[in-house]
């Protein structure tokens, strides 16, 4: 039982989005240090 709902939670779609989810969250962090001049521009 355990491995069908593992099954189904793995599944192609689901991968797909969860790398998606990863990339983002990671250009997020990577990103997040270097200060965003473009806000400060009309100040």
């Amino acid at each position: 039982m355990f491995r069908k709902i593992l099954l189904a939670l793995l599944s192609h779609e689901n991968l797909l989005a969860l790398l998606l989810a990863l990339i983002a969250i990671a250009l997020i962090v990577l990103t997040a240090d270097t200060t965003p001049q473009w806000i400060y521009q009309g100040f």
